[in-house]
């Protein structure tokens, strides 16, 4: 930059805040970057000056700050060093300065009052925070007085005193009485600002006793209340009564009647008061005047007007309120009290100070070594501020010298900067009325340029529209920003560009030419760096079809066109709007590709329809108006679509230019608005007319530009509200002359189809692009970093040239341009390609495979030098499989796995490998062209891992005490067995899980005999099996011990198998077709269960779906499925609580669009029914046999065979007896009840609970009261089976019967 030499020494200041303005650093706010960069510390959050806490929670007091490297912190407290460690009630955040005091485990808020100021320091300087003012709120109870009651004559005025407590902050005043209700306020009764209750005349309902003031104090969240105030008004008709009760008739009596008075100032008081205001707080003046009627305040400023926008008026006007006071606000402000008697008055006088405010803060300064800048810190107030400097929180006058620095006044000036002169400045104004304290930092950096915006962004802007290329950037010195276009290109220069301090380039009216790379080179004194950004200019999106106005009777149908045409990269959005608004949600509204059509139309459908298109990068829009009328009872002047223009005429003929005429046609009560001239090139596309330009409807001639070698023919349509007229004749047709192109086509490229060859391709020209005849190509090439020559061959007619013998994937320089017989277009841009790819030569080396656990290796591996890869390197392939699995020493077919890692990776995981076995892999490299060859086989293995559950779980031989277990191996060891562990434990009646006991079993054996167990007992049983690793997931089962020796079958019945005193559902299984499933399940336990089938959508946390099974089968089938779902399923059974199968998992059939099938017309479905319902008949006749074989048993005899009343018990609500209830009939069995060996019920045991007998599991009567079904607990009083007697037979001998 040139400078003036006539400078004088006065104006060194200025000269060297220019300096400052020009060379300053700005760094940008690159997260990267500022975490590379060294930086003195900053403070970001610091607690206010004046900081009021609340003493029952923990003081926190914040110093935040950042810097590089991360700053350190220390405290002081009333100017002393403030040592944290050595309070243990006082805690510094981690990596913070933030303070925490510890009032809520003992200590005491009072005894941190202070001042504390946070310094946050590291190697590059030192910042400090304001001066923190830390204080308790205080809420003090108000102190005990006696208050007389006020007795006021009516029309008098009163004060009612609230005197609140001092507090930490000021409380807030209001008045309530004992039912906590605000007490009313108006002209005459209102709350001063010092919180006493004005009256400016009492009136008799102003008597009451409970006139309460409050304060409340916000800081704790307390409310304090001052004693009742009783006031009792007397009126003067009842004194006059009083006293005429007491006086004879002669005497002279009666009260003055209530007089009227004029104002009096009750606050302030005297007739001039004054006021001193701090700038940009809110001024508040108070006037409140006695007087009956009630005085009306009014307020003006004595030679001037007072404030617009900034005044208010409260409290009834006795209050002036003006909100962000500054020093014009000064001034006498005079309240005028009046009333019907007259008017009273009161000035005062208003003086604005000012705290410091600052004109021009510090900023912080970032220079290189050897250049100049100065700090400023300017700052006013009332009075002015003194302006005093720190250098790292100590006073500049007594800091480390430093020779580049310079303090004068207000400003500090530094020269000739080194890195030692990194510091930190403070500033600080101060007044009597209050400071300010300010951070600034001088870093001094030397950094090579560095570019921030990323390489190769992509830009896309409209064609005609600007088009900024950022080039975001960093360097100290400030580099010198230069661009240019292409890899090669010149430096770009001259109107068509700007060039932003930002780095920024701007083209203000970007171009299709103006599309391609750009190359941005910053550079300074300690190195260069450069960064390439593309551009991409698109064509405007268009409507070539508007919406046109329409007129449309009630009821009938209308549609909106709006046809688009838009850049073929960019996908257009069509949105309707109506009225500027939202479509209505009315299905009369159809929204179709290029209209929108209204049927049905009603009257609230009239309006202005919009139709806008939007892409990613423009967007236009359209309107057109609906008039919504009734059919017209009399013919109504029609509004149509204007008549075509006529006589068209061509004069002027130039080689590029022409001039047409033409006349409008009739406009149709709707006036022409606009022109649109299309034309037709006869000679290149014949019958295709294109739009060429558009004028104004008040026009009727137009100037065409037009391009060469175009026998043009023109046309007019004319446009009003209504639409589009139907077009002109043809004018009479214009033959331009022959040029050489002006363009050469786009899209070149040059890529290779063999490995020996190269096709370059390229978008062939229009017909009216050719500009004249003898359209050609002039396709060029030659290889990239070879000194060689181009070779050119000129074709027609083709797009593509195919140039044999070439080495394999080597750069080529290609350009095509066009000619014709009247020369050659301008020179064509280059673009680079490739010759074709073959396969790669040489297999990755140096393969390494490193085991991270038993599923989980990462192989490494040498990239291949890119000259051996011969192509496009895409990435490298991994093949792995398993050899065998070193527990089973069996091998099985090989199943290779890929796994492809893209670019130039040279290590990959491999996951889901199996434990204990043994891997090979192998390395392959690939191109565009394939694979190249594998690299030798690596051989590696995975340690051991858990094993899978074991494969099975059977318990078998029941007895009285104990149980058999057999196990099948784990199908996955994952490594080699040590051990198996069994975990078993008691389940009682109401499900609960009794103690756990385990038990550890060598790896060779399948089976266990579990002895000691308690009879007639459920047991849970967990087993796993171990490996050196660890234990693997376990397999549950329960089983039962028997109840005693006559639970035990015969061998030729059943032995070997546990007959389980519980029910139980197991096996279920599922067959799935596209929307339904059959379920099937087996049942161990009483008869007569009533099942249900729960389901739901596996992995969903949804309610589980319940279905009930109709009578006792063991199947249904589910409906409503929906296809290609996996589902959850069990089986559980009614009134058994928790009794329920394991869950299953199946999965329904994709959808399919065949022939849906009625599955009553299947043979298997019909066989299936058949065979359920004879087993169903079976069932039932096996069940009226039994009930006739065991007799009827009434109620009555059930009675009379107990007379223990306990047995029997009564319902206390409807007098019914509890055995014979169905409410609770599927309680759980009673555990530990047995049966004398004498089969009868002992005196003791029948003082049990009727539980034991009438409600177990089924425990039923049928209507006539016959006991139907099994029941446990204890035995009735009856002989082994097969004695005859007229008892019920044992509920025991029942079970055994029917198993």
């Amino acid at each position: 930059m040139m400078k003036k030499m006539s400078i004088s020494t006065s104006k060194t200041s200025l000269v060297l805040f220019l300096c400052q303005i020009i060379s300053a650093l700005d760094v940008p706010l690159d997260s990267k970057l500022l975490e590379e960069l060294s930086q003195p510390p900053t403070i970001t959050q610091q607690s206010p000056k004046d900081y009021i806490v609340d003493p029952r929670e923990n003081i926190v007091i914040q110093c935040e700050a950042k810097g590089k490297p991360p700053p350190s912190f220390s405290w002081t407290r009333n100017g002393t060093h403030f040592d944290i460690d050595k309070d243990a009630q006082v805690t510094m955040k981690p990596n913070s300065g933030t303070l925490v005091i510890n009032i809520m485990n003992g200590g005491k808020a009072e005894a941190y009052e202070g001042v504390y100021q946070c310094t946050a320091r590291n190697e590059r300087g030192a910042a400090i925070s304001n001066n923190i003012v830390v204080r308790p709120s205080r809420s003090p109870l108000w102190t005990k007085e006696k208050l007389e009651p006020n007795h006021v004559r009516e029309g008098d005025s009163l004060v009612l005193h609230c005197r609140p407590p001092v507090g930490l902050p000021p409380p807030i005043i209001f008045w309530m009485d004992n039912a906590f209700q605000r007490l009313p306020q108006s002209e005459r009764v209102s709350q001063g600002l010092n919180g006493d209750l004005y009256f400016s005349n009492v009136q008799p309902e102003d008597t009451r006793e409970d006139y309460i003031c409050y304060a409340r104090f916000n800081h704790t969240q307390t409310i304090q209340q001052k004693q009742p105030i009783s006031v009792k008004v007397f009126s003067m008709d009842s004194l006059n009564d009083t006293i005429a009760a007491n006086l004879s008739d002669t005497d002279i009596f009666g009260a003055k009647p209530v007089t009227e008075r004029q104002p009096v100032l009750l606050t302030p008081t005297g007739s001039t008061s004054t006021k001193v205001e701090l700038r940009g707080n809110v001024l508040l003046l108070e006037c409140i005047a006695a007087g009956l009627p009630t005085p009306v305040i009014r307020w003006i400023k004595e030679g001037g007007e007072l404030p617009a926008n900034r005044t208010f008026f409260e409290n009834f006007k006795k209050t002036l309120k003006i909100i962000d006071v500054s020093e014009a606000d000064s001034g006498n402000y005079k309240c005028i009290a009046r009333n019907a008697l007259g008017s009273v008055h009161h000035v005062i006088s208003v003086t604005v100070k000012a705290a410091p405010y600052w004109i021009t803060a510090p900023r912080n300064l970032v220079l290189s070594p050897g250049e100049d800048g100065t700090l400023i810190c300017r700052a006013n107030g009332n009075p002015k501020p003194s302006i005093s400097w720190l250098a790292n929180g100590v006073p500049i006058a007594i800091a480390p010298e430093d020779p580049s620095r310079k303090v004068d006044g207000d400003t500090i000036i530094f020269s000739h900067v080194q890195e030692r002169s990194s510091a930190v400045y403070q500033c600080n104004a101060s007044n009597e009325y209050g400071y300010l304290l300010a951070n600034a930092f001088v870093n001094v950096l030397a950094e090579p340029p560095r570019i921030l915006t990323p390489a190769n962004k992509l830009y896309q802007v409209i064609a005609d529209s600007p088009a900024l290329l950022d080039c975001a950037y960093f360097g100290s010195p400030k580099p010198e920003i230069e661009w240019f276009k292409g890899v090669k290109g010149s430096i770009l220069r001259g109107n068509e560009y700007v060039f932003h301090d930002n780095g920024t380039l701007e083209i203000p009216v970007a171009q299709k030419n103006n599309a391609g790379t750009y190359t941005c080179v910053a550079r300074n004194k300690l190195g260069k760096i450069q960064n390439e950004v593309q551009l991409e200019i698109k064509d405007p999106t268009m409507i070539i079809k508007q919406p046109e106005y329409k007129v449309i009777q009630r009821y009938g149908q209308v549609s909106f066109e709006c046809i688009i045409k838009h850049d073929s990269t960019l996908l257009p959005t069509v949105t309707w709007l109506k009225d500027n608004d939202e479509l209505p949600d009315d299905e009369r509204f159809l929204v179709g590709k290029d209209n929108l059509t209204i049927m049905n139309v009603t009257d609230k459908d009239d309006g202005t329809y919009t139709c806008i298109v939007n892409t990613t990068l423009d967007s236009v829009s359209a309107s057109a108006v609906l008039t919504v009328v009734a059919a017209p009872p009399t013919p109504a002047i029609i509004y149509a679509r204007p008549n075509p223009p006529f006589d068209l005429e061509l004069t002027g003929q130039l080689e590029r230019s022409i001039d047409l005429s033409w006349l409008p046609g009739d406009e149709n009560n709707s006036p022409i608005t606009s022109f649109v001239i299309e034309f037709e090139d006869a000679l290149h596309e014949p019958g295709v007319w294109r739009y060429q330009t558009e004028v104004p409807g008040s026009q009727t001639t137009a100037q065409l530009k037009l391009s060469p070698y175009v026998n043009y023919s023109f046309r007019v349509i004319a446009v009003n509200r209504i639409g589009r007229s139907q077009p002109s004749e043809p004018s009479e047709q214009y033959l331009t002359k022959s040029a050489s192109p002006d363009e050469n086509p786009a899209n070149v490229q040059g890529i290779g189809s063999e490995p020996d060859n190269l096709v370059i391709t390229w978008e062939p020209l229009k017909g009216f692009q050719s500009n004249g005849p003898g359209l050609q190509y002039k396709v060029s090439w030659r290889q990239k970093d070879v000194d060689d020559e181009w070779t050119s061959v000129i074709v027609a007619n083709v797009s593509k040239y195919i140039v044999s013998g070439t080495p394999t994937f080597v750069p080529y320089e290609v350009k095509v341009q066009a000619l014709n017989d009247l020369g050659y277009a301008p020179e064509p841009s280059e673009v680079i390609g490739h010759s074709g790819e073959d396969l790669p030569m040489v297999a990755p080396g140096n393969v390494q495979v490193h085991v991270i656990n038993s599923t989980l290796a990462k192989v490494h591996w040498d990239p291949v030098p890119l000259k051996s890869v011969r192509g496009h390197l895409q990435g490298y392939k991994v093949y792995y499989w398993k050899v065998q699995s070193l527990s089973r020493r069996s091998r099985r077919h090989v199943e290779k796995k890929i796994l492809t890692f893209r670019g130039n990776k040279t290590f990959g995981m491999l996951p889901g490998l199996e434990p204990y076995s043994s891997y090979k892999l192998n390395v392959r490299v690939v191109n565009g062209k394939g694979e190249g060859p594998a690299s030798p086989d690596k051989v590696f293995k995975t340690p051991e891992g858990v094993p899978s559950s074991p494969s099975f779980l059977k318990i078998t031989n029941p007895t009285l005490d104990s149980l058999t277990l057999e196990w099948g191996s784990p199908t996955h060891p994952n490594g080699v067995l040590t051990s198996y562990t069994l975990k078993f434990q008691p389940i009682n009646n109401t499900h609960e899980l009794g103690p756990l006991v385990e038990i550890r079993i060598p790896a060779n054996e399948s089976s266990l005999i579990l002895k000691n167990l308690n009879y007639s007992t459920r047991y849970k049983f967990y087993f796993n099996a171990q490996t050196s690793v660890g234990s693997g997931s376990q397999i549950t089962e329960e089983a039962v011990t028997i109840m005693d020796e006559a639970g035990i079958l015969h061998p030729a019945v059943g032995a070997g198998k546990v007959q389980p005193l519980y029910p139980r559902i197991r096996n279920v299984t599922t067959a799935a077709a596209e929307t339904y499933a059959n379920i099937s399940w087996e049942y161990e336990g009483p008869d007569h269960a009533n099942f249900y089938v729960e389901y739901g959508v596996a992995g969903s946390k949804e309610d589980w779906k319940k279905e009930i099974v109709n009578g006792s089968r063991s199947f249904f089938v589910l409906k409503g499925l929906t296809p290609g779902t996996a589902y959850k399923v069990r089986v559980g059974a009614e009134g058994l609580s928790g009794f329920r199968s394991s869950e299953d998992v199946f999965e329904t059939g994709p959808a399919m669009a065949s022939r849906q099938v009625d599955i009553a017309t299947q043979g298997w479905f019909i066989g299936l029914m058949c065979a359920v319902a004879l087993l169903i008949l079976i069932l039932l006749i096996v069940c009226f046999i039994r009930r006739n074989k065991g007799g009827k048993y009434p109620v009555k005899e059930k009675e009379d065979a107990h007379a223990d009343p306990e047995i029997q018990p009564m319902k206390e609500d409807d007098g019914t007896f509890g055995e014979y209830s169905d409410a609770e009939d599927h309680k759980p069995l009673k555990k530990g009840s047995r049966t004398p060996s004498d089969r009868t019920v002992k005196k003791e045991d029948s003082d049990d609970s009727l539980v034991d007998y009438g409600e177990g599991v089924n425990g039923q009567f049928n209507e006539d009261g016959s006991f139907i079904g099994q029941y446990s607990g204890k035995k009735e009083k009856e002989p082994a089976e097969g004695n005859e007697s007229s008892e019920a037979p044992s509920p025991v001998n029942a079970m055994n019967s029917f198993v």
